[in-house]
């Protein structure tokens, strides 16, 4: 068996997905997603009206989206059914060409995010995959080039200002293959660089050989223009955040490159570069295979966020290291102590501030619970599953649900730990542990909640009111929105004022299995009153007025029927342990 059928058959969680499963573990090994439940509560849309598209997976802060058809062989084969691929065509087509009025409401939702999405620019890149567990094959890539070009005269017809790059992968036994061993390696840009230098000197250890030099403040910029955030993947390892946003965007830098650049050498600290393998040719070249910025992040994002390319003496200083034996620990030290020792003061690198510091130290007393506080282990927390991990992007989504700002946990999950704003306001001095699970639950209890009408859905005819649950549910932000009106009617459950949202929690000794169950019979209390929150989903989860007047809605109806669930609500209350 190879290594990545063998990673794939570990992720026991994956079972429930059937087919779309393997669609989910792809997405891991591409994008480094470690909390697949959460993206599949809303990407996953396989069902008897699906179109052929049984994963629509977008992801806004990115800028790049997935259409998927899923197939998953229990017997060698040459190769997948090229049929299959090109159901493509259709599901791209109820997708993005329909009247919406006309999409099933299995879909309705991804075809209405993915168009305003493409429409507002937000949307720069669509990916195409047909996945499965087969060798790839010739007649299945002639049917995806027609499934692009379908695509592409979509977009072109239906948003004729859109700049999207449209591309098909094929994703088969040989790409799960090579898409699993770059998950392993801190470098996920692979190509061939070829610089310019003026000399420089070369270091070799035990293990490792370097050279130390001055590249062109230009190709750091149209390296960052291609490839954005990729090029920073041994840092990403250790530290959740992008570098994209202009908030971590260090003007100082900025400032200098542009009116000073012949000095910007002698004025920067200059960048440490993990790569596969370098030599110089004839002293005035550089040739190097592969591209990791270690350290010096802050530098190549001010760099490629310059509205022009820079002056063409501007130089950077770089020492490019290579390991001569692929020895990962040494790997690893090599970016454990470039970033620690010099450091760096970047806003993102949150897993090292004192609030993180204290919740990891809290989180060891809440029994069956494990929280990274905003650090990524690297790639075996998207391949392995840990079943007591909070993963750190949900729990910044959960903690915006208590805040009462569902739009930001649905759209901006990212940028919850990259802006500085938007982080302290759900990491602070008041944040503990024990809200953490409390709120981290109750997101997990929604999403249960979901996959148990989906389940019974699949088996037999829903009554008409848990149907109206699950046409609720397969809108996008649903989850987060229901969440976040739960929130708001805590007052009334608890039948007092709650003046600090933060002391909510069900004490240090709940684990997060145990605080999801507290949670269950609220749902029953509530989620009739969820198609009142209809409104605020049309679209997507944007419209922050629409967003307040549902939630009104929805807390009026839940005051106008506590009398009849008094005795939920006062079981409820004697769990929670604010004063």
């Amino acid at each position: 068996m190879s290594s990545w059928k063998e990673a794939y058959v570990a992720r026991d969680d994956l079972v429930e997905y059937g087919d779309n499963g393997l669609a989910l573990f792809s997405l891991a090994l591409r994008f480094g997603i470690d909390d697949l439940d959460t993206v599949a509560a809303d990407a996953i849309t396989d069902g008897s009206d699906d179109k052929k598209c049984d994963m629509v997976y977008l992801n806004i802060e990115e800028e790049h989206a997935v259409i998927a058809q899923c197939y998953f062989s229990t017997k060698e084969k040459a190769c997948a059914p090229a049929n299959k691929a090109s159901d493509l065509n259709t599901g791209v087509g109820w997708l993005l060409q329909r009247n919406i009025e006309e999409v099933p409401e299995r879909i309705k939702s991804a075809a209405s995010e993915i168009r305003s999405s493409i429409k507002s620019g937000q949307i720069k890149t669509l990916y195409i995959w047909y996945v499965h567990n087969l060798p790839e094959s010739q007649n299945v890539e002639t049917e995806l080039v027609t499934v692009q070009e379908t695509a592409k005269t979509a977009i072109s017809n239906q948003f004729p200002e859109a700049k999207v790059d449209v591309h098909f992968v094929e994703v088969g036994d040989g790409t799960l293959t090579s898409w699993y061993e770059e998950s392993l390696s801190p470098i996920l840009v692979n190509d061939e660089f070829e610089v310019k230098i003026e000399g420089g000197y070369s270091i070799d250890g035990p293990a490792w050989k370097s050279y130390s030099t001055a590249i062109p403040a230009q190709f750091l910029y149209r390296q960052y223009k291609k490839h954005k955030t990729k090029i920073f993947s041994a840092n990403i390892r250790d530290y959740l955040g992008s570098r994209s946003a202009d908030s971590n965007i260090n003007n100082g830098i900025r400032r200098t490159i542009e009116s000073d650049p012949r000095n910007f050498w002698v004025f920067n600290n200059g960048l440490t570069i993990l790569t596969h393998s370098f030599n110089v040719d004839d002293g005035n070249k550089l040739l190097f295979n592969g591209l990791s910025i270690v350290n010096g992040a802050q530098t190549t994002g001010a760099i490629g966020s310059l509205n022009k390319l820079p002056d063409k003496d501007a130089k950077v200083q770089a020492r490019f290291v290579a390991m001569t034996n692929g020895d990962q620990e040494l790997i690893h030290k090599v970016i454990q102590f470039n970033n620690s020792q010099n450091k760096v003061e970047a806003s993102d690198f949150r897993s090292t501030d004192k609030f993180q510091k204290r919740l990891k130290e809290e989180f060891s007393l809440i029994p069956e619970a494990e929280y990274e506080g905003g650090r990524r282990g690297g790639s075996g927390d998207a391949i392995r599953r840990r079943p007591n991990m909070l993963p750190s992007y949900t729990v910044g989504q959960a903690l915006a649900c208590f805040q009462q700002d569902p739009i930001i946990a649905y759209n901006q999950k990212t940028a919850i730990w990259v802006s500085d704003r938007l982080y302290s306001k759900y990491f602070n001095e008041n944040t503990k542990a024990a809200h953490i699970v409390c709120a981290y639950a109750l997101v997990r209890a929604v999403e249960s909640r979901k996959k148990q009408l989906l389940d019974k859905s699949k088996k037999s005819t829903l009554p008409s009111h848990e149907e109206e649950y699950l046409d609720y549910f397969r809108q996008r932000g649903s989850i987060f929105l229901l969440a976040t009106a739960i929130v708001s009617c805590l007052e009334i459950m608890l039948g007092r004022k709650v003046p600090n949202i933060y002391r909510i929690s069900f004490g240090n000794t709940t684990s997060p299995k145990q605080a999801e169950e507290n949670w269950d019979n609220i749902l029953d209390a509530t989620l009739p009153f969820c198609t009142q929150l209809n409104k605020g989903l049309v679209g997507g989860l944007k419209n922050t007025n629409t967003v307040k007047e549902v939630v009104n809605t929805f807390r009026s109806l839940v005051q106008a029927t506590t009398a009849s669930n008094k005795s939920i609500y006062d079981e409820f209350a004697t769990k929670i342990t604010a004063p």
